[in-house]
């Protein structure tokens, strides 16, 4: 609760009032002692920024832009948020900072990740109007990209008529919820077919980024559902996360289709197999297998080795 009490604005003096009428009591809550907390915070904040990746394989990254009611210096800066899925599943933020969207200076974060150990991602996922897409070209030009769906829909509709915004939604929804990258393929020559003589800009937006637009149908398809769009992610940064789901946050499903990120990986093999070479680590362990017939889980701490394409 009080580092939130501090993000949100309220100052050092005013945290034993406000804590007082809260909790009955402000017992040891003075204005001293909420400094030292902030001071403890922060070293806590630089420990965090400067731990080594080297040891870790994230194959799939996520980043975004996230607008809070936070302390920040100027108006239109935010969070730059960058979330990383290990090769076994497992979730972790590898970066926070506040800065500029549109901005590749920003996302300078990603080269300083690089710095300490990280490797390239399989694949990116992020809003098409991020900095951040320069600056991967810059530190990791091999890494795929797969543009948010989630926020192309919202662009596209912007340039059509509210009139024809429900047909366009269906439209959309047969390319980015198709059986496959042919059937994807077809929806799009269907949608610029219905909607090209009319709303050039609008099937543009489309057809001008149909690769970074379908390349999760690359990856395997339990994946999908997370690979095509950041927005899961802006709900798991906003709430807390379920009691159950330990430090690193949950996995990525290998089951049934579920919303976001909140589910268990049960099935066989690492991500995106057979897109990158082995990883070995000093902590790697054998796969264990789970109560689920036929199925395996990796090693709960550490990422498994890989095999190569």
């Amino acid at each position: 609760m009080l580092p939130l009490l501090y993000l949100h604005g309220l100052s050092s003096g005013d945290f034993v009032p406000a804590v007082g009428q809260f909790l009955g009591s402000s017992s040891g809550l003075s204005a001293s002692v909420i400094t030292r907390l902030t001071e403890q915070w922060k070293g806590e904040q630089r420990t965090f920024a400067a731990r080594d990746l080297s040891t870790v394989d994230y194959v799939y990254l996520w980043v975004d832009g996230i607008h809070v009611n936070i302390r920040l210096e100027e108006h239109k800066v935010c969070l730059l948020v960058m979330i990383g899925v290990r090769a076994d599943g497992r979730k972790e933020l590898l970066a926070l900072t506040d800065g500029y969207r549109e901005s590749t200076e920003s996302w300078a974060g990603l080269r300083d990740c690089k710095r300490r150990g990280m490797r390239a991602p399989v694949l990116a996922i992020g809003d098409g109007a991020l900095g951040f897409w320069a600056a991967l070209g810059e530190v990791f030009p091999q890494t795929r990209a797969q543009k948010c769906w989630f926020h192309k829909i919202s662009n596209v509709l912007g340039s059509m008529p509210k009139s024809a915004h429900p047909g366009a939604k269906k439209a959309l929804a047969e390319i980015w919820n198709a059986e496959d990258k042919d059937h994807a393929l077809a929806a799009v020559q269907d949608f610029q077919a219905a909607y090209g003589a009319k709303y050039v800009k609008a099937v543009a937006k489309v057809v001008d980024d149909l690769d970074e637009l379908l390349a999760f149908y690359d990856y395997p398809a339990e994946h999908w559902v997370h690979l095509r769009t950041t927005n899961p992610h802006r709900v798991h940064l906003r709430h807390r996360p379920a009691p159950d789901q330990g430090p690193q946050g949950a996995r990525l499903t290998r089951g049934r289709a579920r919303d976001g990120l909140q589910a268990d990986r049960v099935g066989p093999g690492p991500l995106a197999r057979g897109k990158r070479a082995p990883f070995s680590s000093p902590w790697s362990a054998p796969e264990r297998r789970s109560s689920r017939a036929g199925s395996s889980i990796g090693p709960r701490n550490h990422p498994p080795s890989r095999t190569a394409p």
